[in-house]
């Protein structure tokens, strides 16, 4: 094929053969990707194409310029919207309320809904659910959940103490207690209506990136601001992928197309907010076995900071290259210089300071 139609190897192909090739067999084609293609060829203004463009297309791979040269387009898509097709099943009209749910173009829409593939599903989220649910509370603890109120909660070999911050495993593991029946049902709600769906669309990496990085900012949130309280619960990693995602479709508004969006973000900000007035009230409440403090609540704002920087990059754009955009550096900086000095702080500021530690479980 390129020596065909690129007899000198320059690694071109103009426009008009371009138009020839897609004629003669645009019938064989995906009518998603044939458009794609076709708004690929009018977007061009050099009237040539890059052949490594069209092997890209062809192999659901996209560079970013190829990106950049659909968007910025002359032709805008003149065909009905992916949401107004008829004769889908079950499982396409799934794939299809996701695009529509975490995706504010419609071409991305349409990119999505043709080259998803459910391989690998959404796995991460998946996991970590059925971890913090079933495998730990309900098979080591022999019960669903360990109530904060509990006497022994502290002695838990997971949960972050500021007496054993030395024991850096904590600073992830503690995601898996949570305060209460109610704190677990809500977290793991959120994590399978919101999570499994961006992990659907931006996968596994991105979307756990997000997920762990709000779970370590949160216990270094707790260890820099809280410094005598415990931390339970993976309020950290769920905040900051909801947050995330409330940032995306606020600042995509006007090309989001989910259903009821006002109402789904009042409900969503309204639980949010419950559970985090709950945890506030919860810190400040006398224990019922002092010394024993109650958790903090600092883990849901160290969430929500990475939800709004790091996370709002990593979902802005459908497979946007990281590394090409300037934003991601700058806060991937700020989050590592935070990291670095919540570490420092947590090896001098407590020996520095008179500060009266929950005793050791």
């Amino acid at each position: 094929l390129l020596s065909q139609f690129d007899p000198d190897n320059t690694g071109y192909i103009s426009t008009e053969k371009f138009r020839s090739l897609l004629q003669r067999h645009g019938s064989e084609l995906d009518p998603h990707k044939l458009e794609v293609l076709l708004a690929l060829a009018d977007s061009n203004s050099e009237g040539r194409i890059c052949y490594q463009d069209f092997v890209n297309l062809m192999s659901n791979k996209r560079s970013n310029s190829f990106r950049q040269a659909i968007l910025q387009g002359n032709r805008r898509l003149c065909s009905k919207a992916l949401l107004e097709e008829t004769g889908l099943s079950l499982s396409q009209r799934l794939i299809r309320h996701v695009a529509y749910e975490t995706l504010p173009r419609e071409i991305d829409r349409k990119w999505y809904y043709d080259s998803y593939t459910c391989c690998p599903p959404p796995w991460f989220m998946i996991t970590i659910t059925i971890v913090a649910f079933f495998l730990y509370n309900g098979v080591v603890l022999d019960r669903f959940v360990l109530q904060v109120s509990h006497p022994l909660y502290l002695k838990n070999a997971l949960l972050y103490h500021p007496q054993l911050r030395a024991q850096a495993w904590r600073y992830l593991t503690y995601i898996f207690m949570h305060a209460g029946i109610e704190h677990l049902g809500l977290n793991v709600v959120l994590q399978l209506l919101v999570g499994v769906p961006l992990e659907m669309v931006h996968g596994a990496a991105r979307i756990s990136f997000v997920y762990v990085a709000g779970v370590v900012a949160g216990s270094l949130a707790v260890s820099v601001a809280d410094m005598t309280a415990p931390v339970v619960g993976s309020s950290g990693g769920v905040y900051a992928l909801v947050s995330a995602h409330l940032a995306n479709i606020v600042m995509n508004w006007s090309g989001m197309k989910c259903q009821f969006k006002l109402l789904r973000m009042a409900v969503a900000l309204i639980c949010m907010s419950f559970e985090f007035g709950r945890a506030v009230w919860l810190r400040f409440h006398p224990s019922a076995y002092p010394p024993c403090p109650h958790p903090s609540f600092m883990a849901h704002l160290g969430g929500v900071m990475v939800g709004i920087t790091l996370g709002v990059i990593i979902l802005r754009n459908y497979e946007q290259r990281l590394q090409d955009q300037t934003l991601w550096w700058i806060f991937l900086s700020i989050y590592v210089i935070f990291v670095l000095f919540a570490i420092f702080w947590n090896i001098f500021a407590y020996s520095l300071l008179d500060l009266k530690l929950p005793p050791p479980p």
